[in-house]
């Protein structure tokens, strides 16, 4: 006799991504397992008195969302009430960052830190107007001359600060940068007020510590937001180390902690996926060796709720910033470089190559940020060569970000069973700005799903957050239409792919990366029940309209965590 189901679904399109991305129109859950999908009528004899039946009314029901790159408490660190939220288009000037500033100064205590993230140069009106105009401490200083200030742009690469905070830092005309960043000074010699890259680190480190409570209470404010957008998992990428002076020490190894002790009171309502993050933005390979291989991981407890599964590593920069590594300069000049000790190019390259060599014999899964084509390239070669040397199966080895992905190193990546994380939802913020850093083509060409797909590569989304806000909707969007946030206009058309495919990426192809595709990621009889209800049609919505339908349901291994249906 059939156990009854604890939860069946009704009148729905039901995309159970599977091989042939069939759509079902019934779904049940039983015990957090699915246990029935099929068309109408399929789980009639699966409902009893305390079965919940769920009426989609035409909906969708879709597996639950993997926000496969997504710093979950950066994200809640960076949020109110805990950080001024800065972004575009709320806030588009110098002068509105100011205001902003000023408003939590004079309701803050004398000393104590003002933090904000999120600012972008491309959309502040003085910049827009005057490309030389650039955001300085002497904009801070005015508003806030007894608090120190610390303010991060919308990528995490760069760093907006005041006078103040430059004095607790002990940064001055006389302090030298450190290798793979830069403190920018102007004419005399004197820091402007903004940090690049690994010299973010000077005033970071400068910051009261975090507590754990705090720690705590950031990731519970992420989840809440995840759980309202049907994001039933999510990759920390990059906690330990060096990760203590990353986006105000949200990074560093007590944040693990913190996931663990929340995972024990049972207050994980998202799978967390990590990546052990040895060094920062810019290391040796000695160093980063030295890292890595004193990193003790306890054993979580439950490892389909909390996992550490691999390593990260900066390669590069980020484009807006000229520190992506290109083959072509940017408009300007400069191709930028790779973000790791050595004097030479040929230096740079070969302490990649073992800093990847390293981490893959010890057994690890690699996850490499790289945006710059001749960065990629580097990469993929490095990933390459360390399987022949050490050869091992399905290491799952992926390229983070990939913005500039080159036609040889996609070959690569699909020969040899890499992966590559994408961010539609950057691509929507910063289409426009892009143009002006890397010219019109290139600009359109940033991140060529459409090339990635038919290469064969196994393609994850994510948001990057706080990057970018974490709405998988607005990324469906965008891979469908490769419009702009800003202008609305198309950026790269002949990238632009399927619904499918564009879901595939957020849930199957995501749980990928997880190692985690035998038992999540689709809608198929035996599967965990993490699902994700809308309440419109997906397949026949308008593109334009995706990200206006609301999630109504979100389950995790058959509990409901979030629930529009019934208020």
């Amino acid at each position: 006799m059939l156990a009854c189901a604890d939860l069946v679904f009704v009148n729905g399109s039901v995309l159970t991504v599977d091989a042939e991305f069939t759509v079902a129109s019934e779904l049940a859950v039983t015990g957090g397992r699915i246990t029935a999908v099929g068309g109408p009528g399929e789980t009639s004899a699966l409902v009893g008195p305390d079965t919940r039946v769920i009426d989609l009314k035409g909906g969708t029901l879709l597996p639950g969302i993997n926000d496969s790159h997504l710093h979950g408490c950066a994200f809640g660190m960076s949020s109110p009430p805990l950080a001024l939220d800065l972004r575009f288009p709320a806030v588009r000037s110098i002068a509105d960052i100011a205001e902003a500033v000023r408003a939590a100064a004079e309701a803050a205590p004398d000393g104590q830190w003002i933090l904000g993230i999120g600012w972008d140069s491309g959309y502040l009106a003085e910049c827009e107007a005057d490309p030389s105009r650039l955001p300085s401490r002497h904009d801070l200083d005015v508003v806030s001359p007894r608090h120190p200030v610390l303010l991060q742009d919308f990528s995490g690469h760069a760093s907006w600060v005041n006078s103040a905070a430059l004095a607790l830092a002990g940064v001055s005309g006389r302090t030298v940068s450190p290798p793979g960043g830069a403190i920018v000074t102007d004419d005399s010699g004197e820091p402007t007020g903004l940090l690049r890259e690994g010299a973010q680190a000077c005033v970071q480190q400068a910051l009261p510590p975090l507590t754990p409570e705090i720690r705590a209470a950031a990731i519970r404010s992420t989840q809440a937001k995840l759980r309202a957008l049907g994001i039933t998992s999510y990759t920390e990428p990059g906690l330990g180390p060096g990760g203590g002076q990353i986006m105000g020490g949200a990074l560093s190894q007590e944040t693990l902690d913190v996931y663990r002790r929340l995972l024990a009171d049972g207050e994980l309502t998202a799978r967390v996926s990590v990546l052990l993050l040895p060094t920062g933005l810019s290391s040796t390979a000695r160093e980063f060796a030295r890292a890595l291989d004193r990193i003790e991981v306890p054993a979580s407890g439950d490892s389909r709720r909390l996992n550490v599964i691999g390593v990260k590593i900066f390669a590069d920069g980020i484009p807006p910033n000229k520190t992506a590594w290109m083959h072509e300069a940017y408009l300007g000049g400069g191709c930028g470089a790779l973000c790791v000790g050595g004097e030479t190019d040929e230096e740079r390259i070969a302490e990649i190559g073992e800093m990847v060599r390293h981490a893959h014999l010890a057994g690890h899964q690699l996850g490499v940020h790289v945006t710059g084509d001749r960065g990629i390239d580097t990469v993929v070669d490095a990933f390459v060569s360390a399987i022949a040397k050490h050869p091992r199966p399905d290491a799952r080895h992926y390229v983070i970000h990939g913005d500039f992905l080159t036609p040889r190193s996609m070959a690569k990546l699909a020969e040899h069973g890499f992966g590559v994380n994408m961010n539609p939802n950057i691509k929507w913020t910063v289409a426009d700005l892009e143009e002006g850093f890397v010219g019109p083509e290139r600009a359109a060409y940033e991140w060529p799903y459409r090339d990635a797909v038919d290469a064969g590569i196994t393609v994850a989304s994510s948001s990057d957050a706080p990057v970018a806000f974490p709405d998988w909707r607005q990324g469906i969007a965008t891979m469908l239409l490769r419009e702009s946030k800003a202008s609305g206009r198309v950026s790269g058309p002949e990238q632009r792919i399927t619904l499918a495919e564009a879901v595939r990426t957020y849930t199957i192809n995501a749980a990928w990366q997880d190692f985690a595709d035998s038992w999540k990621g689709s809608l198929e009889v035996g599967k965990v029940a993490d699902l994700c209800a809308l309440s419109g049609d997906l397949l026949t919505a308008d593109p334009h309209d995706i990200p206006n339908l609301p999630v109504v349901l979100t389950v995790l291994d058959g509990e409901i965590v979030h629930d529009l249906l019934t208020e």
